[in-house]
């Protein structure tokens, strides 16, 4: 599956209003359109999953539910004239890694702090459903009901007007729609262990721009294309879709869910529209090829598609219960075998007990960074068509007080260039977005959430439209902390930076934690991280294996097959290697850390105070079997220009030293140089023990290794450095230094024992 991304051909675009862009070749404003990246990064190739989301130009914000707004005398001057005036916060998306581009500008009135205003003109009218007695049962009387209630229908082009991110939104769902409408409907396609998700996916998605722009236009060509790919997916379009009996693949029940939640769109968002014999055919075909399946799982202890039911760590109980949630209120009323009120019995207080519990005490999504993103896209899904179809969330956001914090979960892990995207990150993403942020924000009272998302690629979609709130105001980085630490046993990681709003930002993250308890979606990677500077990253993920490799997702357990193939062993991260074998399945690892605590203003610009500073160390011995002590820590130096790594090793069996790169490496013994992207990174082993140099392979398995079912992906144009070392005590200093475009004077750091480290202990 190569990944394709949406991009611009101009490069960097300068967005103008009314969701326009400034082409350089043309010399004007031009509607943006969807493009064939001209360059896609190996990390993008390998790390990242596959969005079809939208064009470069997407932002985001959010609504639902009541909270106070905060105001102040700044913040309730902000008017409609404002918000145009100052426009998009980001200037463009980059062609390489797809993260936008800030301007660098000193303090402004627009980059304030975080906050929603006080303004009755910038906000969205009062919801008259507001039950008292809220029943999952009992739904509003008007349609639709789903996430986007008819009075956000009428108040939406009068905020498109007077809102610059509502407006480029908007522009893009139109653009996105039309390419949809001239497609052939999504053709049936079984993907291994992925089933047919892919397919479920991408209906979904063309459903939501396809029904949004008719309602937006009252132009019934669109809902004609949506009855086109609602009558091709039940099977009864022109050409065969899938087999005759489980048409929607309910043996990988994510597939199922998928198409039940598009159905339910379909339904819901067109149900003035269709006539009584297409809604009798929505109907048939949830309750038979969704909603029945769905009782299977909940009510046949003997089939293997309800094991999701018990899934408290992973993203199939919230997807899998949204899916059924929406599709069952969707037809509820409508639906005369009783299926829909059956399952709402039962798939709100499961989800409760499982989808809202996934995020750990610190935030962390266990199952990896990328599947985050499904998993909270349900359960927003889910929590906004309970609250706006019956009046109430019954919980779902607020059962896990932590929930909370999954939004710096997902800002933190994203760096400067794309995600720390440990272990797998998933099939194709369609309609799953980031979007959850802005949902998020409104629930939580986090406005600085939906000021991140808004920005970012995937913020373009019908969801936002809905979930945004027009009276947010302010900049997400103004007193965003530049470092943070998720302690979590499960998943121990550190995240750390110069910069939330300069590309070419240092930013390094690393992990520890346990090498089970992921879903098996994860590495055995104890001790992994990633860096970015340069506006490149020079330490990178290689990302999900085929996930149609025998064996791929067959357990944990210390001798599973998975951990046979390249990308999943530990021979593939950026750690340490003892022995040339795969870490413990069963480490618990131990970690430290500190930080100045330094946060960015108001200002995109930020001047970085030589004393700024940060630090994370682990214990990771438990992770393996040939060693007395392996301790690994991170820090960083010079007014963090630089990054220090360090490993104190006493072994048994041969040490290696790893790091996988997509850069040319140039080798002078103790000393690396890595060309990227027209930019230069000097690496340097510092206080060298006896024999350590660098050297490089590229990223194969060694021909010692244990073969695996399957032949490995190949890596191509990724290359690893390596310090080996036989068995013995070591004290590794490994010192990275970017060639920064301010001919930085660069500092030599004290050798100082791990245990020993403090803010100050390398001054």
């Amino acid at each position: 599956m190569a990944p394709q991304y949406d991009n611009l051909d101009s490069g960097h675009p300068v967005y103008g209003s009314g969701g326009q862009y400034y082409n350089e070749s043309s010399a004007g404003f031009i509607t943006p359109q969807r493009h064939t990246k001209k360059r896609t990064s190996n990390w993008i190739k390998f790390g990242i999953p596959v969005l079809l989301l939208l064009i470069a130009g997407g932002v985001v914000g959010v609504i639902l539910a009541t909270r106070k707004k905060g105001s102040s005398s700044a913040a309730a001057a902000v008017s409609a004239n404002d918000k145009l005036a100052s426009g998009r916060f980001a200037t463009a998306t980059n062609s390489e890694f797809m993260m936008p581009i800030y301007p660098s500008t000193t303090n402004t009135a627009a980059f304030s702090a975080p906050t929603f205003v006080s303004n009755d003109a910038l906000a969205w009218p009062s919801d008259s459903f507001v039950p008292s007695n809220p029943d999952v049962l009992t739904v509003r009387s008007d349609r639709p009901r789903l996430i986007a209630p008819a009075y956000k229908w009428a108040a939406l082009p009068n905020l498109i007007a007077n809102d610059p991110y509502l407006a480029e939104w908007n522009a893009t769902i139109f653009l996105n729609a039309s390419q949809y409408y001239n497609l052939p409907p999504v053709a049936y396609f079984m993907d291994g262990d992925s089933g047919i998700l892919d397919n479920a996916r991408e209906v979904k998605m063309r459903i939501k721009a396809l029904s949004y722009v008719y309602r937006m236009t009252n132009n019934t060509k669109w809902a004609d294309r949506v009855w086109t790919e609602v009558q091709n997916a039940a099977g009864n379009g022109s050409t065969p879709f899938g087999p005759d009996v489980d048409k929607w693949n309910s043996l990988h029940f994510l597939d199922t869910a998928e198409f039940s939640a598009a159905f339910a769109i379909a339904y819901d968002w067109l149900y003035d529209i269709w006539t009584p014999n297409q809604k009798s055919q929505i109907v048939s075909s949830l309750i038979t090829l969704g909603l029945e399946p769905g009782i299977q799982a909940y009510t046949n202890t003997s089939v293997y598609t309800g094991w999701w039911r018990s899934n408290t760590t992973g993203n199939w109980n919230c997807v899998c219960n949204s899916g059924l949630t929406m599709a069952s209120l969707a037809i509820l009323g409508d639906d005369t075998t009783g299926v829909a009120s059956q399952l709402l019995s039962l798939t709100v207080d499961n989800a409760k007990s499982n989808c809202a519990q996934a995020v750990s005490d610190d935030g962390t999504w266990a199952e990896t960074a990328n599947y985050w993103y499904f998993g909270t896209t349900g359960h927003a899904e889910m929590s906004s068509s309970l609250l706006t179809a019956t009046g109430s969330h019954y919980g779902l956001v607020d059962t896990n007080a932590n929930f909370v914090k999954t939004g710096d979960f997902h800002m933190y892990i994203t760096g400067a260039t794309s995600l720390f995207n440990y272990g797998d990150h998933g099939p194709n993403k369609f309609s799953t977005t980031a979007n959850s942020m802005i949902f998020y924000a409104e629930q939580y009272d986090q406005p600085g959430y939906a000021l991140f998302q808004r920005d970012q690629r995937d913020a373009a979609e019908p969801w936002s439209m809905f979930w945004y709130d027009p009276t947010i105001a302010g900049a997400f980085w103004n007193g965003k902390a530049l470092d943070h630490f998720f302690d979590n046993g499960v998943d121990q990681w550190a995240s750390m930076r110069s910069s939330w709003t300069d590309n070419d930002a240092l930013y390094v993250a690393m992990k520890a934690g346990m090498n089970q308890g992921h879903q098996t979606h994860n590495d055995l990677d104890c001790g992994d991280f990633v860096l970015d500077a340069l506006g490149t990253r020079w330490a990178g993920e290689l990302g999900s294996a085929d996930y149609r490799s025998p064996n791929y997702f067959s357990n944990d357990t210390q001798n599973s097959d998975r951990w046979r193939y390249y990308r999943k062993m530990t021979e593939g991260q950026n750690t340490i290697l003892i022995g040339q074998t795969n870490q413990n399945v069963a480490a618990a690892p131990t970690v430290d850390h500190d930080s100045s605590e330094t946060s960015q203003g108001s200002s995109t610009v930020l001047d970085v105070a030589t004393d700024s500073t940060a630090f994370w160390t682990t214990d990771m011995t438990s992770a393996y079997f040939n060693a007395a002590s392996v301790k690994r820590g991170v820090r960083l130096l010079n007014g963090r220009k630089q990054v220090l790594i360090q490993d104190e090793i006493t072994s048994t069996a041969a040490v290696q030293w790893r790091m996988h790169t997509n850069a040319t490496i140039t080798i002078d013994s103790t000393t690396a140089t890595l060309a990227l992207d027209g930019q230069t990174m000097l690496v340097s082993i510092q206080n060298p023990p006896d024999g350590a140099v660098f050297s490089t392979s590229q990223a194969v398995r060694f021909t010692t290794d244990e073969t695996p079912p399957v032949p490995d992906q190949e890596n191509p144009g990724v290359n690893v450095l390596i310090i080996s070392l036989p068995p013995g005590t070591y004290n590794l200093q490994v010192l990275f230094n970017p060639q920064w475009k301010d001919t930085t004077s660069f500092v030599t750091p004290p050798s100082v024992a791990l245990d020993n480290w403090t803010l100050r202990s390398h001054d």
